[in-house]
C-alpha cells in the first residue's frame, strides 16, 4: 500500500533516534517524534498513525489524529485568519491547516471568525502539502443523520457549511442533521462555521429539516422590552441606565414612566437577556 499524505497507516516501530521513533515504510523510514506519539510505545509495535509533510517536505507521522482525512469528513476550529490566504484551522492533530479563501463567502462579513467551526475534509497538492477543504452540498448528502419526525418544534445547536442568497444550509452539532434555513426565518445571515439555535418548523420524509432562527411567538419581546432591547443592541449593548435611574432621565430617553422600565427591565432580566452591574445594563 502507497503511504500518502493525508492517509492513516499501521506501521511498525523499529527504534529510536535521539527525539524520535523511527517507523518501518516499506520503502523508506518514516520518523515520528517521541510527543507525537504515545507514551506506551515501544520498538516491535505496529501503531496506528496518521502521515503528513513537515516543513522539510519529508513524510512524517503523528498519533494524534486529526478529526478528518483526505477521505472522512470532521468539524476543525478556527485559530487564525489570514485576511489574504484565508483561515487557519485547527484539525485536532499536531498541525494547523488553511482553508483557501476563495473557498470563504465572497462577503467578508460572513467569513468565519475565531472559534467557528467548518465541516470539511483535507487535501494535498502536488507536493503532499495538506489543506482544508469544505464540505460540498453532495458530501453532505451522503453523510447527514436521518432526522427523526419527533424532532419537530426542538431546538438544536448548528453550523452553517453553505450560505446562499435563498437561505442557509445547516448541520446540527453534534448529530449532523441537514437544515435549511429560509432567509425570511433568519434575523440575520449567519457567518461560516457560526454556532447558532435553530427551531425545527419542518421534518421532511428524506430526514432533512427545515428551520427557524426566529424566536417562538411567545418568547418574542414586545412593547417596552423590545423598545430597550433594540436600543442596547444599537448602542453596542451597554447603557447608563437601570432600574436606579430617575423618571425624568428615563422619560426623556425612552418615553416611558419608570415602572413600566422596571418591568421592561425585569422581564429582561429573567429571560437572562440583560444584567445589571455598577450602574450599567449590559446585554448578556
Amino acid at each position: 500500500m502507497e503511504l500518502k499524505s493525508g492517509y492513516t497507516a499501521q506501521l511498525e516501530v523499529i527504534g529510536q533516534e535521539g527525539s524520535r521513533w523511527i517507523l518501518d515504510g516499506e520503502k523508506e523510514n518514516i520518523m515520528m517524534n517521541v510527543s507525537d506519539a504515545d507514551e506506551s510505545v515501544q520498538p516491535g509495535d505496529r501503531v496506528h498513525v496518521f502521515l503528513y509533510k513537515n516543513r522539510r517536505n519529508e513524510l512524517t507521522a503523528t498519533m494524534r489524529m486529526p478529526n478528518m482525512t483526505c477521505d472522512t469528513y470532521g468539524w476543525a476550529t478556527v485559530i487564525r485568519i489570514d485576511p489574504r490566504q484565508g483561515v487557519y484551522v485547527d484539525i485536532g492533530s499536531s498541525f494547523e491547516v488553511l482553508v483557501n479563501g476563495a473557498d470563504l463567502p465572497a462577503i467578508r462579513s460572513l467569513w468565519p471568525i475565531l472559534g467557528d467551526a467548518l465541516y470539511m475534509t483535507l487535501r494535498t497538492d502536488l507536493g503532499g502539502e495538506i489543506f482544508g477543504r469544505l464540505a460540498t452540498e453532495e458530501r453532505v448528502m451522503d453523510r447527514f443523520t436521518i432526522a427523526e419526525p419527533s424532532l419537530f418544534n426542538k431546538n438544536l445547536k448548528a453550523r452553517a457549511y453553505r450560505l446562499l442568497p435563498v437561505g442557509s444550509f445547516m448541520l446540527s452539532v453534534p448529530d449532523l442533521y441537514r437544515i435549511f434555513i429560509h432567509n425570511t426565518e433568519q434575523e440575520g445571515e449567519p457567518r461560516l462555521g457560526e454556532e447558532v439555535e435553530v427551531r425545527v418548523i419542518g421534518v421532511h420524509e428524506d430526514g432533512t429539516l427545515n428551520g427557524s432562527m426566529l424566536p417562538r411567538v411567545e418568547e418574542r419581546l414586545t412593547g417596552d422590552a423590545e423598545v430597550i432591547f433594540n436600543y442596547l443592541n444599537d448602542i453596542g449593548g451597554k447603557m447608563p441606565f437601570t432600574d436606579k435611574s430617575s423618571p425624568d432621565e428615563i422619560q426623556e430617553m425612552f418615553k416611558m414612566s419608570k415602572g413600566a422600565f422596571k418591568r421592561a427591565l425585569g422581564r429582561l432580566m429573567r429571560e437572562r437577556r440583560i444584567v445589571q452591574e455598577d450602574g450599567w445594563t449590559k446585554l448578556v
